[in-house]
């Protein structure tokens, strides 16, 4: 967590994001060689730099991070185990080339920005994009699904799919994230895969590390305070709830967070 808690205090801009990915699986993996997945990333971008054309136009380039990551390494988006959770952590992707959206799109990034060329991820609702950070470019790359190449009217299509109905683009779908965005919804898939497993110690980590990114965000102080009630610790929990209802009195589980903090007042 110190480690992490060193890498994501500083300015957004200057956060590593593969080193942030690392020290989040660190925590999994204590004995973790990060620096040696560091390297592999840099010895992924010293082959795709011999592989670029000498003309650098976006769309070559992307060809030629695709044909890399894709036809020579076997990259694939993990659509077997989609809720495995090595798919969230950094060394693992690396080590088995198979991951999520986010995850994949973070290795592309990274080399991406080793050879100069700068991209930026995009936080579409239900599934994580990337697009070159340049003007008007107007287009985006779907790295779990090999390097896909999509328009605007492709990304209406797989929201469609994604909600079962049509849905119009709207310009927030497609802003690019922060560091600190794109590492709180890596973590925010975890949460929810420990969630689901009731692996409670696991998921109040994970929550603790969003936290970390963002102190003041009052869905995870309320997932906090669920988190430490469950795991009896009623004192903190009551905190945190009470904090939650501060911020967003009129919060649609308001009520419901009220009755579970007169519980516990009765019980203290």
């Amino acid at each position: 967590m110190h480690s992490f808690y060193q890498e994501i205090n500083q300015p957004d801009a200057q956060i590593d994001l593969a080193k942030a990915a690392l020290y989040i699986a660190q925590e999994e993996y204590p004995d973790l060689d990060t620096a040696a997945y560091l390297n592999a990333l840099d010895v992924m971008a010293t082959e795709v730099e011999e592989r670029l054309p000498v003309e650098r136009y976006p769309l070559r380039v992307i060809q030629s991070l695709n044909r890399y990551l894709y036809d020579d390494l076997g990259y694939t988006g993990n659509t077997s185990d989609y809720y495995d959770p090595r798919n969230s952590f950094l060394n693992e992707v690396i080590d088995r080339r198979t991951g999520i959206p986010i995850t994949i799109s973070l290795i592309y990034l990274e080399i991406a920005r080793r050879i100069d060329f700068p991209m930026v991820g995009i936080n579409m609702p239900g599934h994580f994009l990337i697009r070159p950070e340049f003007e008007n470019t107007g287009i985006f790359v779907d790295a779990f699904n090999r390097g896909e190449i999509l328009f605007d009217s492709d990304c209406e299509e797989r929201l469609a799919q994604i909600y079962g109905r049509p849905v119009q683009l709207q310009p927030d779908f497609t802003e690019p994230v922060s560091h600190r965005q794109l590492l709180a919804r890596m973590l925010t898939n975890l949460k929810f895969i420990y969630l689901n497993r009731k692996d409670l110690p696991k998921a109040l980590a994970v929550v603790e590390r969003i936290l970390l990114l963002f102190p003041d965000a009052p869905m995870e102080l309320r997932d906090r305070g669920l988190l430490y009630y469950q795991m009896g610790y009623k004192s903190k929990a009551s905190q945190d709830l009470e904090i939650y209802l501060a911020m967003l009195p009129n919060a649609e589980d308001a009520s419901v967070i009220r009755q579970l903090l007169e519980q516990l007042r009765r019980e203290a």
